[in-house]
């Protein structure tokens, strides 16, 4: 598992400050969601932390390692579940770690099966639902050899039915390995259900304006979707937003 510290980050693009002296940090074993309007640059911090390119100040740490501008130091999965079309959805999910070392195809198959999609093993992509394709996505990304993963709105493309299973099995799975998760997305409800905190980021530029401690205990089940206190827990989170 992976700590990971941003330390007083900026960005500009084309002389227009997309972050501004942005620092949190994710612990290890931590599961921690990224709320804030669109265009809050949300995916731009986690370019910079993918390394895709480097910040204009501040730095990013894993383990007290820097990071800016390295690449291959996390596992990413963006919004789409960018799986290549020509490629079976085993071969889809040993990608990560066939690059960097032998992968171990009996543990995907493994994998793939806690995921529900034993049977699928030798089908493409263009055979599966969007929640099918976000499943092997994310399966990806955990047999990736980083321990520290990046998700930009998985689920964001999804109906609500699908998104509130994919949200429970997420979780189903995250519990058995506990990797370092920095979850963006612009639903409350579903950063409540998921994370161990939440930072609140505003927009024009972006700052951390506030962070929450979700204090529900796990395993979470679906009905705390229903009840009182994730109500309670949503309108002081609109409210933060709204502000």
């Amino acid at each position: 598992m992976s700590e990971l510290v941003v330390e007083g980050v900026t960005k500009s693009f084309s002389g227009k400050k997309v972050l501004d002296n942005i620092s949190f940090t994710v612990q290890e074993g931590e599961f921690v969601s990224l709320l804030g309007p669109s265009g809050s640059g949300k995916s731009t911090l986690f370019h910079l932390i993918g390394g895709l390119f480097g910040p204009d100040a501040g730095n990013f740490y894993l383990d007290g390692n820097k990071i800016n501008g390295k690449r291959g130091a996390i596992s990413y999965t963006p919004q789409s579940p960018s799986l290549l079309p020509w490629r079976t959805v085993l071969d889809n999910v040993v990608l990560g770690a066939e690059i960097f070392a032998k992968p171990d195809r009996p543990q995907a198959r493994m994998m793939l099966e806690k995921a529900g999609l034993a049977g699928y093993e030798d089908a493409y992509p263009h055979h599966l639902s969007g929640g099918m394709r976000q499943r092997v996505a994310f399966v990806r990304a955990l047999l990736s050899p980083q321990d520290f993963i990046c998700l930009d709105e998985p689920f964001s493309a999804l109906d609500e039915f699908t998104r509130l299973e994919m949200q429970q099995w997420l979780l189903s799975i995250w519990e058995q390995n506990r990797k370092s998760v920095l979850f963006v997305t612009h639903n409350i409800e579903e950063a409540i259900h998921l994370s161990d905190r939440i930072i609140v980021l505003s927009s024009n530029p972006a700052t951390v304006k506030r962070e929450f401690t979700i204090p529900f205990e796990r395993p979470r089940d679906q009905a705390l979707l229903l009840s009182e206190e994730m109500l309670q827990w949503k309108k002081q989170i609109y409210q933060e937003l709204q502000t």
